[in-house]
């Protein structure tokens, strides 16, 4: 039988239309399914990197191509979905362009350091409601670069300029020639000397850090600025009026528009090294900041109290603080680690007057801080909290730089995603 039919039928014409007409409807159902798998592919693209996928220019000239190409194929497939996907695409594209096509934001470096933004129009405030208000490379910055005699200039660049290009224009204007340094000088009287190829130097300073520029032989000169010293008087007073709960509200609030701001790619930045991409970090450097300003003003408060009993009730404040669930790790890393710092532990008649409930809370928070095991219990207690949550970041980046430094990139010639994927987990908090 079989052969029989393979001798009469195998050849007809009817038959063999028949799968002719059966390949080309499969053949058509797969170019579909993946030009339709494409287009789902750049949208979550442009859904996950968000601005960054915007300025890249590479991008813009293939979604350029690939418009056309959907164009052309939407009279042959009815691609009409599609279509409309990559009009929207172009237009959130074109939406972006136009508002940072505008005046640039402004920032200044506040007295101690602090990044603010400068008033904004109410029109730029208007067309600004689809991108949140982070740092971007053609943005402006006002800062003061010092002296080694303490005086200053007031200069105002990019933030993406470099040092060198930081240093040229505070010579002019201070009248200084060249062979010249661009230093940062801690309040510890630490001086770091930049590069000239490093970008975004003001929003990367530490904390009470100011900027200097000297001639190269007289970087030891440079000494800190008198107010670098610190405050003399805390504001103990002003915190025991506020509720504590309100007090871990806000800070949550302001931290969280900080930690949105910082794009994934900073991180990649960070870790792979800046050197490599001289592209700014100036939103993860502030965020990173935050963390060090909480904790030296947790120790700073302490110290300068002088009465024992508003101590006692400025040490059960930050403890209620830290006690807030608002799943803020980065700000409860800071509280806690400021009380611990040896300047504040070693208050012992403070510490003696702390309530008993208290105390066990500190020391459940402190077993929570514990670095051992791998941070194993404070991993334990992220993985059972439901997002949106702002991560203890020093850790998140050292999980990212163990897996960059323990695993090759590519392997036989081929990119490893097992590495890709450890860090798609690291930043999987991010919202």
């Amino acid at each position: 039988m079989l052969e029989h039919l393979l001798e009469t039928r195998i050849d007809q014409e009817t038959m063999i239309r028949q799968i002719h007409a059966t390949n080309c409807r499969q053949e058509t159902e797969f170019i579909v399914a993946n030009k339709k798998r494409v287009l789902q592919f750049v949208q979550i693209w442009a859904t996950i990197i968000r601005s960054a996928f915007f300025e890249d220019e590479c991008i813009a000239a293939f979604l350029q191509e690939l418009h056309e190409a959907v164009v052309e194929d939407c009279k042959k497939y009815g691609l009409h979905e599609e279509l409309s996907i990559i009009s929207r695409i172009l237009e959130t594209k074109q939406k972006y362009e136009k508002e940072i096509a505008g005046v640039p934001y402004r920032w200044k470096v506040g007295p101690y350091g602090q990044i603010r933004l400068l008033s904004v129009s109410e029109s730029q405030e208007e067309e600004r409601t689809e991108f949140r208000r982070c740092i971007k490379s053609t943005d402006e910055v006002v800062f003061r670069v010092y002296c080694a005699d303490h005086t200053y200039t007031t200069i105002k660049t990019p933030v993406g300029a470099t040092a060198e290009v930081i240093k040229r224009s505070a010579a002019e204007k201070l009248g200084f020639k060249d062979d010249l340094l661009l230093v940062e000088v801690k309040s510890t009287a630490e001086r770091v000397i930049f590069k000239d190829s490093e970008v975004s130097v003001p929003t990367g300073l530490s904390v009470n850090g100011r900027i200097f520029l000297t001639p190269a032989d007289e970087v030891d000169l440079l000494t800190p600025l008198p107010e670098q010293d610190g405050p003399s008087d805390g504001t103990g007073v002003i915190l025991e009026t506020l509720n504590s709960l309100d007090i871990a509200y806000n800070m949550t609030i302001y931290e969280w528009d900080l930690f949105s701001c910082v794009h994934e790619y900073e991180l990649i930045y960070q870790v792979f090294g800046r050197h490599q991409f001289r592209k700014i970090m100036s939103n993860l450097d502030v965020f990173l900041r935050r963390f060090n300003e909480i904790q030296h003003w947790v120790v700073t408060e302490m110290v300068l109290c002088n009465n024992l009993s508003r101590r006692v009730a400025l040490l059960r404040k930050f403890i209620k603080i830290a006690a807030q669930e608002y799943q803020n790790m980065n700000s409860f890393f800071a509280i806690v680690l400021g009380l611990s710092n040896i300047a504040v532990s070693r208050m012992s008649q403070t510490w003696e007057k702390l309530p008993s409930k208290l105390k066990r809370t500190f020391a459940d928070f402190e077993a929570l801080i514990d670095p051992s095991r791998n941070h194993r219990r404070y991993r334990l207690t992220v993985a059972k909290m439901v997002p949106p949550i702002i991560p203890f970041m020093p850790l998140l980046l050292k999980d990212m730089t163990f897996s960059h430094e323990g695993n090759k990139t590519y392997m036989e010639g081929l990119l490893n995603f097992e590495k890709n994927g450890e860090h798609y987990t690291c930043t999987a908090l991010h919202p």
